[in-house]
C-alpha cells in the first residue's frame, strides 16, 4: 500500500497546476491484487499516465478505475456566457477566489455542475466555477467585430440621446447586425446600438508585425487609469497579464491567462526592446535562479512599459530603470509579434 500511495503522491504531482490540470484520486479498497480508485481526473490520458505508473511500478497490480469520475466527455456540454461580464471562482460560490473574469460570448466546456454552479473549461484550457445563471446553451451569433472603447453604453436606438439598454465592454467580440450612418446594432446580452467607429472589425485587425506594434501602442491609450484588479480583464478593473492579453487580442493574437504562462508560450527575447514585446517580473528579494513571475508589462518601446500595477492601482506608463523595484524584479522577456 505504501508503494502504491507513493505513486499516486508522484503523478499527482506531475498534474498539480489546479488552473489547466486535475487528478485527485485515492485508494478506495486494496484486495488482493486489485486496486480500487476512487475520485475524479480532467481527461482519459490523465487517467492513463495514473494506470501506467502504477503498472510499472507493482508488476502483476490490477487496477479498477471505475469510481474514477472521468470529466471531459467526448461530446461535451458546452455553455456561452450570456452577460456582459461575470467572475471566474476557484470555487462554487461569490466570496471564493477571484480567478478570473469571462466576457459576452465566450464559450466554455462544462466538466461539472453543482448548486447552481458549473465547473468550467475555457478554449485555453483554464479551469474555474461560473455561476449558471448567467450562461445559455447553444453558440452565439458567429462575430465580426471586436468592440474596441473600454466601456460604451448599449442604446435602444442610434442615437446617442436613446435610452442605454446596457454597456459593452472592450475586448468582447460581437456580431453587427445592421448599420445606420455612423451607429452599429450589434448582439449582445441586451442588443443595442454603439457608435460604429469604437469597433474593429475582424478584417481590419493588424497582420504585419509593424502594424500589430503600432496599433498596440494605440489601442493601450484609452485603457491608461483602468484601475487594477486582481482577476480583472476588462476596463472595469484589470490585472498585469489581463492587459497584457487584452492588447494582443485586439490585435488577433490568443495568449493564454497569466503571466507565466504567457512567458511559456512566447518567443525569448533580449533588450533592446520592441512595442509590444511582454516584460516579466519576479520576487527581488530571491535570487534570480529562484524566482518565478509575478509580473508583465508591456514594453512601449526599450524599458519604457504601460502594465497595470498593483503598486499604482492601475494602468501607467513605468520606466523599468527608473523605478528601483522594478529594476530589481526584472527577469525576462517575450514576443509573439514575431
Amino acid at each position: 500500500m505504501e508503494k502504491i500511495q507513493e505513486v499516486i503522491k508522484e503523478v499527482a504531482g506531475k498534474f498539480s497546476d489546479s488552473r489547466e490540470q486535475l487528478l485527485e484520486v485515492e485508494v478506495q479498497l486494496l484486495e488482493g491484487s486489485t486496486l480500487k480508485l476512487a475520485g475524479r481526473v480532467l481527461d482519459d490520458a490523465t487517467l492513463t499516465v495514473l494506470r501506467d505508473a502504477l503498472l510499472a511500478a507493482i508488476p502483476g497490480l490490477v487496477v479498477d478505475s471505475a469510481a474514477v469520475h472521468v470529466l471531459r466527455k467526448p461530446k461535451a456540454k458546452m455553455l456561452t456566457v450570456n452577460t456582459n461580464l461575470t467572475g471566474f471562482f476557484a470555487e462554487p460560490s461569490f466570496l471564493a477566489e477571484y480567478l478570473s473574469e469571462q466576457m459576452y460570448g465566450w464559450q466554455l466546456e462544462v466538466l461539472e455542475e453543482k448548486d447552481g454552479w458549473c465547473f468550467v473549461r475555457q478554449e485555453d484550457g483554464y479551469m474555474g466555477w461560473v455561476y449558471a445563471p448567467y450562461m445559455r446553451e447553444g453558440a452565439p451569433v458567429p462575430p465580426t467585430h471586436v468592440a474596441m472603447t473600454p466601456v460604451v453604453q448599449l442604446r435602444a436606438e442610434p442615437r446617442i440621446e436613446a435610452l442605454p439598454v446596457g454597456r459593452l465592454l472592450g475586448g468582447v467580440s460581437v456580431a453587427v447586425l445592421s448599420v445606420e450612418g455612423e451607429w452599429a446594432m450589434v448582439d449582445c446580452d441586451h442588443p443595442g446600438w454603439v457608435p460604429l467607429a469604437g469597433l474593429r472589425a475582424f478584417s481590419d485587425i493588424p497582420l504585419t508585425e509593424e502594424e500589430r506594434r503600432a496599433a498596440i501602442l494605440k489601442d493601450v491609450v484609452p485603457m491608461i487609469g483602468v484601475p487594477y484588479q486582481w482577476g480583472g480583464c476588462s476596463a472595469n478593473g484589470i490585472d498585469c497579464s489581463g492587459l497584457a492579453q487584452l492588447l494582443h487580442r485586439w490585435v488577433g493574437i490568443t495568449t493564454r491567462r497569466d503571466a507565466g504562462m504567457q512567458f511559456v508560450d512566447g518567443t525569448p527575447v533580449e533588450p533592446p526592446f520592441a512595442p509590444g514585446d511582454l516584460v516579466f517580473f519576479g520576487d527581488p528579494d530571491l535570487p534570480l535562479e529562484q524566482r518565478s513571475i509575478t509580473h508583465v508589462g508591456i514594453s512601449v518601446g526599450g524599458w519604457h512599459i504601460v502594465h497595470s500595477s498593483r503598486s499604482r492601482n492601475g494602468v501607467y506608463y513605468d520606466d523599468i530603470q527608473a523605478v528601483d523595484h522594478l529594476r530589481n524584479a526584472y527577469m525576462c522577456a517575450c514576443t509573439y509579434l514575431k
